[in-house]
């Protein structure tokens, strides 16, 4: 077993050999962490709140001190990952990443070419900020250049995702599996990871992985007619539209507006009255002041036809009506941890609070029964949010959601895009050459962009994605209780016995699939706090050097491909790219084989065992 950190205060409780029977303690243990696992890849309820029961619950059960059961917010890990969130936008807001990405789209360019392009500017934004933001900023280019390719933007958008998530592996603040093992092994080897230890292994994967996606694996998407093609219905909202007074629709019926709605390519599913959705299409009613219209259809499609048919929508008659100049309609998609995830817009008085109203939902081209306003937002949905320019940042900021078709949250400084740049390599140059740690060099990055105004401080909390840093900080002491109870141990031991006739490479290659296989579904986070410890004790049980295991492990636990859960890009793009879960697998089975069939040889060259 690892020699235990001071720093950890681990020797209250004495280590097991792992060997023999299981002790009560284990059993205690490994039976929450299999419900602590079930319950996240369930996904009811938030794994934040999942990982804090987890941990309270081995607290109540004597396997955590309880005056260790909080220190995991103090971990230096917590801390970066935070730090690093922020940077990441400030970097973002400077212009310094747009000024890149804006010359990488041609609609002129083949297919593959395209893809690999945007793969690799994907992979090398992602190696500098969060692979979240990298995604967020060049889907809607990627979007766009499909739009004028005329081509289905779901050809390209995988492709972009797994390019990001590649790149993450090629630095330590690329993505938290990377921070997550370079502490680990502070902890129990005294010294971590540095910035670009990873970058060997991490180039290697990467530049073959967006070769296999950008010439093979995009042809493995399925190809459906509702999802593939431009004209089909991936990018099609629902929405809903008031009869203002005085409207010259008040009195026809809703079939008398059909060729009013064929002129502008919507269709109109039917008609809400006080509240309730009428049954049918409702083409006999006669329309009434205060209806609501159900429509489908693209947003611009759907505002010309409000136009000509004189409806509005709730909240915009203090600002002129739907054709005020003031009025901007915005697509927004919803990632993971948005506060709008599990909730309504009616339950989170949008309009009140900000006075921006969600006009129309498009969730993989399916139609709803619920009014709009009642309907539960999922993560990958894109909204269709309306209202003054001033006040659609801030609403957007806010839900959590990530604005597409070019439009941004902050106004950007491009003034400031090169000091910005300068900032972050110093800080960076100062955690290489071990002039500080990598926290506090980020610490001051974010200081100075505070004070040159680059980032705001009333957005300073928001930019940090908390439901991460809760379920770090709660996991953190149930994975050290797993390595103070000798289950990591144990769990090593049945991986050693069970590869008994293999090469240390065939044992850090089954430790890997492992890992990769909890990753695809459980938070790579998570997944990179149990395995390593596993890691460090396979190699401790062989003989080996522990480094190779501990980078197979973050390698490993950063690269899910098969499932839209894994990773919070796959989720992202679930919406936007009309993809359904199995369409996930058929790409990325083969580059997870990849993964690991140059992982594994670049890892024992560079690492040797």
């Amino acid at each position: 077993m690892p020699p235990c950190n001071p720093s950890r205060d681990c020797a209250h409780r004495t280590p097991r050999n792992g060997m023999g029977s299981m002790t009560t303690d284990q059993i205690m243990l490994f039976g929450i962490l299999i419900v602590l696992f079930g319950m996240l890849v369930w996904g009811r309820f938030r794994y934040d709140f999942v990982a804090f029961v987890a941990l309270l619950v081995t607290v109540l059960v004597g396997l955590i001190e309880p005056d260790q059961a909080f220190h995991g917010f103090g971990h230096p890990a917590v801390v970066i990952i935070a730090l690093v969130l922020i940077v990441s936008r400030g970097l973002m807001n400077s212009g310094a990443v747009e000024f890149i990405a804006r010359f990488v789209t041609s609609p002129d360019r083949a297919l593959p070419v395209h893809i690999g392009i945007m793969a690799v500017v994907g992979a090398i934004l992602s190696a500098i900020i969060n692979n979240v933001a990298a995604l967020a900023l060049l889907m809607t280019l990627d979007m766009d250049a499909a739009r004028k390719a005329k081509r289905a933007v779901s050809l390209s958008l995988m492709p972009l995702s797994f390019g990001t998530i590649l790149g993450g592996m090629i630095t330590l603040i690329g993505t938290p599996p990377n921070i997550v093992i370079a502490q680990y092994r502070q902890d129990v080897l005294g010294e971590p990871f540095s910035m670009f230890d990873f970058a060997p292994v991490g180039i290697a994967v990467a530049a073959v992985g967006i070769i296999y996606v950008a010439f093979i694996g995009w042809r493995l998407i399925p190809t459906r007619p509702d999802a593939m093609s431009l004209e089909g219905d991936a990018g099609l909202y629902v929405a809903e539209a008031r009869v203002k007074e005085g409207s010259k629709s008040i009195g026809q019926s809703v079939g008398e507006l059909y060729p009013v709605a064929d002129e502008n390519d919507v269709t109109i599913l039917g008609l809400a009255r006080q509240g309730k959705r009428l049954p049918g299409f409702s083409q006999a009613r006669e329309i009434r002041e205060g209806d609501f219209l159900v429509l489908e259809g693209d947003p611009k499609q759907i505002e010309a036809f409000m136009g000509a048919a004189e409806l509005d929508t709730i909240g915009t008659e203090e600002h002129g009506g739907l054709m005020g100049k003031s009025l901007s309609l915005v697509e927004a998609i919803v990632p993971e941890d948005a506060k709008v995830v599990g909730r309504t817009m009616l339950g989170l008085r949008l309009i009140q609070r900000h006075g921006v109203t969600l006009l129309g939902v498009s969730r993989q081209g399916k139609r709803f029964r619920e009014r709009v306003s009642s309907l539960t937002i999922k993560a990958g949905d894109l909204l269709l949010l309306i209202g003054p320019d001033k006040n659609i940042a801030a609403a957007s900021n806010w839900l959590g959601v990530l604005p597409l078709e070019n439009r941004r949250l902050e106004v950007l400084q491009r003034t400031k895009a090169l000091l910005a740049i300068s900032i972050f390599a110093a800080a960076i140059a100062l955690s290489v050459l071990g002039i500080t740690s990598l926290a506090i060099a980020l610490g001051m990055c974010v200081v100075a962009y505070l004070l040159l105004g680059i980032i705001s401080g009333r957005d300073f909390y928001a930019l940090i994605q908390w439901k991460v840093i809760v379920l770090l900080a709660c996991l953190i002491p149930v994975a050290a209780a797993l390595e103070d109870t000798g289950g990591s141990q144990l769990i090593a031991n049945l991986i050693v016995t069970q590869t008994a006739n293999l090469p240390a490479w065939g044992v850090l290659a089954v430790l890997m699939i492992i890992t990769m296989t909890l990753s695809d579904f459980l938070n790579n986070v998570a997944t990179a706090l149990i395995a390593a410890p596993i890691g460090v004790s396979v190699a401790g049980s062989i003989g080996a050097n522990p480094d190779p295991f501990l980078m197979g492990v973050a390698v490993a636990a950063s690269c899910a491909f098969l499932t839209p859960i894994g990773h919070k890009n796959n989720t992202i793009i679930m919406g936007p790219g009309n993809y359904r879960f199995g369409d996930y697998w058929r790409m990325g089975l083969m580059l997870e084989v990849l993964v690991i069939l140059v992982g594994v040889p670049m890892i024992a060259w560079v690492w040797p065992f």
